[in-house]
């Protein structure tokens, strides 16, 4: 892999690290919206805007809803919005496959902690990249991920190759990812790298850690495979597109 740098060690506590690199040209094959389409781009990280304990409730939350399902595979997901829940080598919708039981699994609680994190982060993604945090809609998919070292079954096991984001998904104009468990106490592997082309810049995830960065080629990264434990994250992306929006997933 060349040269690796460490943005962010899991023994730091990060106010706010903020590393600002040129935008590439992915928007411009974009509709461009004014006062949100990225101008400054880069990446950053904060242990400032999340508690970790916050952090233990949402993992509790990606814990019960995962329990009811997960990939044969190294790699789960649990989508609250549409209900994507991975089961053995498939998807299915949450909702419908479990419909009234879902009230005994999430509360009304869960979704308002849910809904007070996306808004934080939100919040601070529009402040570091100076936007105005209203011209910014959640956008899917924004997801739980479970990932461990059991082999992949499936390509959607496979997490750790290389992309980016606005390729993937053509929404995305910012990413973020918080992290819900600690590398090198709850998992070995498993660190996200930013891949770019003079060296590989490494996050390490601790608990309530949230990185965020602009979701064109200027941030190409991957996943580490994780070769021990359980590594728990979130993924919330946001578009400037209000017909890419979607609303606060709901119980019920």
């Amino acid at each position: 892999d060349g040269v690796t740098e460490v943005l962010a060690h899991r023994s730091d506590n990060l106010r706010d690290k903020f590393i600002e690199i040129p935008c590439s040209e992915d928007y411009d094959s974009h509709k461009r919206f004014e006062g949100c389409t990225p101008r400054k781009c880069g990446r950053g990280v904060t242990d400032a805007v999340i508690t970790r304990e916050e952090a233990e409730r949402i993992r509790r939350i990606a814990e019960r809803g995962l329990s009811l399902g997960g990939s044969d595979g190294g790699a789960s997901i649990l989508d609250l919005h549409s209900g994507a829940l991975s089961l053995g080598k498939h998807f299915v919708n949450l909702y419908r496959y479990f419909g009234d039981k879902i009230q005994d699994i999430f509360t009304e609680e869960d979704f308002v902690l849910y809904r007070d994190v996306r808004q934080r982060i939100q919040q601070r993604i529009a402040q570091v990249f100076g936007i105005s945090s209203s011209s910014m809609y959640l956008t899917k998919p924004t997801f739980f991920s479970r990932m461990n070292s059991t082999e992949a079954k499936t390509t959607h096991d496979e997490y750790w190759h290389p992309h980016v984001d606005k390729v993937t998904y053509g929404s995305f104009d910012y990413t973020s990812l918080l992290y819900l468990s600690d590398y090198s106490e709850d998992f070995g592997g498993g660190r996200f790298v930013f891949m770019d082309a003079d060296s590989n810049k490494t996050v390490e995830p601790r608990a309530g850690r949230v990185s965020f960065f602009t979701s064109g080629s200027e941030n190409l990264h991957r996943v580490e495979k994780v070769q021990w434990g359980t590594r728990f994250a979130i993924t919330i992306s946001f578009t400037c597109d209000p017909e890419h929006g979607i609303g606060d997933p709901v119980l019920g």
